[in-house]
């Protein structure tokens, strides 16, 4: 059998090619919003952490914060060096205990208020041993 007339497929694999040769994907007619980064992958530390020294990752026990997409077993992003204002969600410890909850401060009254109906706001006793640990800024889930 002659072998001149056959061509080789034009498709070879892309085995061939780096991560910055084979930099967009045009399957839809433009090319992926991921080309920015081919270059470097993306760092989660610079995308979620503001001031490293001061951010911690903690994962979440308990349904306390589920209307606030906030679930069992999910991570945590928490700020120490920001300021617990009022409608923030704080990790505060309240007489030795850790919580997660949304910061309510009305006139000379706090209050943690969770985001179920199964459980009833917290209004702290001045005399309690409470303060705010840190701010909640991103939670990460698996879908």
């Amino acid at each position: 059998m002659d072998s001149e007339g056959i061509q080789p497929a034009a498709y070879r694999g892309t085995r061939q090619y780096t991560q910055q040769e084979a930099r967009t994907a045009e399957a839809t007619g433009f090319t992926a919003a991921t080309d920015d980064y081919a270059e470097r992958g993306i760092d989660l530390n610079e995308q979620l952490v503001r001031n490293k020294p001061a951010t911690f990752f903690m994962r979440v026990r308990g349904d306390a914060m589920v209307g606030a997409g906030i679930f069992d077993g999910d991570v945590v992003v928490v700020d120490r060096s920001l300021k617990p204002v009022s409608g923030r969600v704080v990790i505060a410890t309240l007489n030795g205990e850790m919580l997660i909850r949304r910061l309510e401060q009305r006139f000379n009254r706090v209050r943690l208020v969770p985001e179920t109906a199964r459980l009833a706001a917290i209004d702290i006793d001045p005399e309690a041993d409470f303060s705010v640990w840190g701010v909640v800024t991103y939670a990460i889930h698996a879908l």
